[in-house]
């Protein structure tokens, strides 16, 4: 294993083929399904902005709140926008968040369209190019195409990372731009080493930071990783005064701006109110509070919260959870893989192991099945989880060089950074609301590529520990392709948000009927939902929302004239009613929430 200091990676011919078929999986992964089920919230969060749109119409009381005015168009619905426009679709609509890939994917969907399938499609390239930068991140600092592959294969399959290529946020597009900087991160770093000062790096390592935390702000927390790595390893003072003056242009020049003058200056103002009104809830309705489960954010509680979170950080932990394998078959099954620890640890270094070791290890193991509630081969996953650690921390030991064990200390950092700011901040806003899998997943790659190194070491082990491990590999495999399944079936709540699946986007079915049926003369009814407010800031110009309104326009023709009006005697059908019989035709009918994703 020979650390690569400087030089592009190479591969060989049977590398690149195997990388091939591995992307070939993550792309049919990725695009399977891609525009089969509706746009959610936080999708239409996104979409409205882009089109500087803000929803309930804050920038639009020209075309829905005019007094007098009974009747407004899609031409009216799509007047040219400003940039205040933008600004304030991004303040109101979605609190000033990732403005970076906001403004990316509107430049896409002028080029490509409004399409679910168009708009996603932009995840998906990310998501992709998040796998092509994991293995080579893995062979350039480990120097193993193996170890490369390994990490590909598994962030191919990464359930986090299929599902959200699936979603139009920000999420695939930030971890992909975070990774980036850390790749550029360590260029830099052997760069300086040999005495050199790489400008053209130091300028793409800013951009990719400033585009990092106006992509998501928590992508911060890499660039604290990267700052922390230089004060335990490097002395050089030109490096710190390179790295520092590029941390302080790209600050000053792109993000000031917007933390200043633009939507972001009003970002700490609504985290600050955000942090009060869900410990709020957290401690009154932690339950049914319409906006998830949350706790009080005691150690008990931030514990519960977080531990799931890390597990499903790692490809081979994901879903070992309390709540899925319950306490008790969790300890069972740790002991049990203790137990196989300590059997293995003991002949560790004997020239040849006793002929009953290969048998009472994986016994050891599916023994657990015998004793647990839940008959699940996840149960034996589990107990795997002590000699996987093992493999690890022997796969850690071959790497003998400083580089590597830097880059090994570096992936640690970027790994655990992430979560223990979320529950720093558990413990500051007192509720447990923020600890969710999304704010980590800047960490996803980094465990991917320490797993990449525990799989090849696992080819280095004893026989009779590949076969076993490799076998509970396999087992654990099924449960991740199952997962991905469900996500791409929209049946992972966790991942997709949804339980039951989504129908196509509705408001673009609404907009097709539309425009095949309309007629000049005819009038579109959209309902109008009695709003609740919860306190001062959610209140609005009208005490009904128009929001199925403002999402259908968004997909009718920019130059169209079709008259359109909300009716406030209904709250669930959109209606076309025919000019010369006043016949009404159901266009759509949204049943409540049931379609309103």
């Amino acid at each position: 294993m020979n650390f690569r200091q400087t030089g592009p990676v190479s591969a060989s011919r049977s590398t690149l083929l195997i990388l091939s078929l591995i992307l070939l999986v993550a792309f049919a992964l990725r695009i399977y399904k891609l525009d089969a089920h509706g746009i959610f919230l936080d999708e239409k969060f996104t979409l409205v902005c882009t089109q500087g749109v803000v929803q309930e119409g804050a920038n639009q009381k020209d075309v829905f709140f005019t007094p007098g005015k009974t009747y407004f168009t899609p031409a009216e619905f799509w007047k040219p926008k400003t940039l205040a426009d933008y600004n304030e679709a991004i303040i109101r609509s979605d609190i000033s968040n990732s403005p970076a890939y906001t403004g990316l994917l509107a430049l896409w969907i002028e080029l490509f369209g409004i399409g679910d399938y168009s708009t996603r499609f932009l995840s998906v390239i990310f998501s992709m190019g998040v796998v092509v930068l994991t293995y080579l991140l893995a062979v350039r600092y480990t120097g193993s195409e193996r170890v490369g592959l390994f990490s590909a294969a598994l962030a191919a399959t990464e359930p986090f990372f299929v599902a959200y290529a699936h979603v139009a946020r920000s999420y695939s597009m930030t971890i992909f731009v975070s990774l980036l900087s850390t790749y550029l991160f360590l260029l830099i770093l052997e760069r300086r080493s040999a005495g050199k000062h790489p400008w053209g790096m130091y300028v793409a390592y800013g951009l990719t930071y400033a585009m990092t935390i106006l992509g998501h702000s928590l992508g911060a927390m890499v660039f604290v990783a990267h700052g922390l790595y230089l004060l335990f390893y490097i002395r050089e003072l030109k490096t710190y005064l390179a790295l520092g003056l590029t941390w302080l242009i790209a600050t000053v020049v792109l993000l000031l701006p917007w933390f200043t003058i633009g939507g972001g200056k009003y970002i700490f103002m609504t985290m600050a109110y955000q942090a009060q009104f869900y410990r709020n809830l957290a401690y009154t309705n932690p339950v049914n509070n319409g906006f998830g489960f949350m706790l009080p954010g005691t150690v008990p509680n931030v514990l519960k919260m977080a531990l799931p979170v890390f597990a499903d950080l790692f490809w081979l932990t994901n879903g070992l959870t309390l709540d899925a394998l319950g306490r008790r078959n969790t300890v069972v099954g740790l002991l049990a893989g203790i137990s196989a620890l300590a059997l293995v640890w003991r002949y560790r270094r004997a020239v040849t192991v006793p002929v009953w070791l290969p048998v009472a290890v994986p016994v050891l193991l599916s023994g657990v099945l015998l004793i647990a509630t839940i008959k699940t081969g996840q149960q034996v996953v589990l107990a795997a989880i002590p000699l996987f650690g093992y493999v690890l921390y022997q796969a850690i030991g071959q790497y003998k060089q400083p580089e590597q064990r830097r880059f090994i200390v570096l992936m640690g950092m970027l790994l655990v950074t992430p979560t223990l700011f979320l529950l720093a901040m558990a413990f500051k806003n007192d509720h447990t609301y923020g600890i969710t899998q999304r704010y980590t997943s800047f960490s996803f790659p980094y465990a991917l590529i320490l797993l990449g190194m525990l799989f090849d070491q696992l080819l280095r082990m004893p026989r009779y520990l590949q076969w076993t491990l490799g076998v509970v590999t396999l087992v654990q495999g099924y449960y991740i392709l199952a997962l991905n399944k469900r996500i791409l079936d929209d049946r992972a709540p966790k991942y997709t948000q949804f339980g039951v699946p989504r129908i196509k986007n509705p408001y673009m079915t609404a907009a097709s009927s539309i425009k095949q049926q309309y007629a000049p003369g005819d009038t579109i009814l959209y309902p109008a939902i009695r709003l609740k407010p919860a306190d001062e800031i959610e209140k609005t110009y009208w005490p009904f929302s128009i929001k199925d309104a403002q999402m259908t326009n968004l997909y009718l023709p920019r130059d169209a004239r079709y008259y359109q009006r909300m009716d406030t005697t209904q709250s669930d059908r959109i209606w076309l009613v025919k000019g010369k019989t006043g016949q009404r035709v159901l266009i759509f009918d949204f049943k409540g929430q049931t379609y309103r994703y």
